[in-house]
């Protein structure tokens, strides 16, 4: 436990440094949070570049509303001032020090945990969304750790009642996450354990429970938008958006092609010029920014919590390979993170036996590309906000 908090206040004040202790522009979560405070669910709109939906006279942010909640404390003493981005640090660190943990469970080695929690941080879009805090990619940080605390809880202690607390924290931030709920059931379930029946079935209806209470939350929180259950936000504004349509939905087999091609063939131009390799804006696919992620394959035991987490890396990609966008603006493929803490377990499960060199060189790579990234953001893109 000591060795993961070192981790995660390692790469928080890494992911600091990174920020510049910047404020992102894009601070939709701390105008969310104002609201709340205020009493009202719609925003304070200050203008085009903050996206929300205009509705009834009014705008809304459309996405999953967890991280605005953590943002209250701050919110409370600075008001819309405060500092989105030093939040998404925060997550960043949390994420990492779960990450550590998980490895410690799966009796992964001090050595190869050091690598693989540096791939994580680094060689996927995790340190680049948490250095910006957009509201785009501060929630995928808050999901990313939420999710990996779920996964340390249930592959460890299997508090379901915790379990379920941070599988609802990860999918109010991102709505993706929500497709994993029946792989933490399995997990608790446990059926390889030898355990009464009486302990799983307490455990499945302590799990319910909270996520009942979650479902009622989220429930009332449509009604309070939209006055209506469902949360009819990412629809509507796909029926507004250029790259939408009018009619239909946001998903669709006929955006698969599309996605296919930004997870795996998307790639970055070459320049005669400074800085040489330019990443294109709508992101560079996951073929040329973490390939690291092929140690995954490489899991084979313990079976069924290879199997689980196959399933739940399977059922989060899959709304993100019908979406009808990519996640632009992105430096690599930022909705991989959606199903990526499932492939850093198996990562963890290949990696028992030690870090064959052929990962290394993979995770090497991997983690340059990432820093790459964000040294490219910072200078070229986003140099002074």
């Amino acid at each position: 436990m000591k060795r993961a908090l070192i981790a995660g206040a390692a790469a928080f004040v890494l992911i600091l440094a990174t920020s510049h202790l910047r404020s992102t522009p894009y601070n939709n979560y701390v105008l969310l949070a104002d609201a709340m405070l205020h009493g009202h669910l719609w925003i304070d709109w200050p203008g085009q570049y903050i996206d929300a939906l205009a509705y009834h006279g009014r705008h809304y942010v459309i996405e999953a509303p967890f991280p605005a909640l953590l943002l209250l404390p701050l919110v409370t003493l600075f008001g819309t001032h405060a500092n989105q981005t030093l939040v998404a640090a925060i997550l960043g660190g949390v994420g990492i020090a779960a990450a550590w943990r998980i490895c410690e469970r799966l009796g992964v080695d001090v050595r190869a945990t050091i690598w693989l929690c540096t791939f994580l941080l680094a060689g996927t879009d995790l340190l680049w969304c948490a250095m910006l805090g957009d509201v785009w990619f501060i929630a995928h940080v808050s999901a990313v750790a939420f999710t990996l605390l779920a996964l340390n809880e249930a592959l460890g202690r299997k508090r379901a009642w915790l379990v379920a607390v941070f599988a609802a924290c990860a999918f109010e931030s991102r709505f993706t996450m929500a497709l994993a709920l029946p792989v933490y059931a399995w997990l608790l379930y446990d059926p390889a354990a030898s355990i009464a029946s009486q302990i799983r079935y307490r455990r499945l209806l302590s799990y319910c429970a909270v996520l009942l209470f979650a479902g009622v939350l989220w429930v009332g929180y449509n009604e309070a938008r939209w006055g209506s259950p469902l949360d009819i936000g990412y629809t509507t504004w796909y029926h507004a958006d250029t790259a939408g349509s009018p009619v239909g939905s946001p998903f669709g087999l006929r955006y698969l092609g599309y996605e296919l091609r930004s997870f795996f063939v998307a790639y970055p131009h070459l320049t005669n010029g400074a800085p040489f390799i330019v990443p294109d804006l709508g992101g560079i696919a996951l073929t040329w920014t973490s390939p690291a992620l092929l140690l995954a394959f490489a899991a084979r035991r313990p079976k069924e919590q290879v199997i689980a987490m196959w399933v739940a890396a399977l059922c989060t990609a899959i709304p993100n390979f019908v979406y009808y966008v990519n996640g632009y603006a992105q430096f690599g493929m930022r909705h991989a993170l959606d199903f990526e803490p499932f492939l850093f377990v198996l990562m963890a499960l290949a990696a028992r036996g030690g870090l064959p060199s052929w990962a290394k060189v993979l995770v090497t790579y991997s983690v340059v590309v990432g820093v790459w990234g964000c040294v490219y953001w910072n200078a070229f893109v986003r140099p002074q906000y």
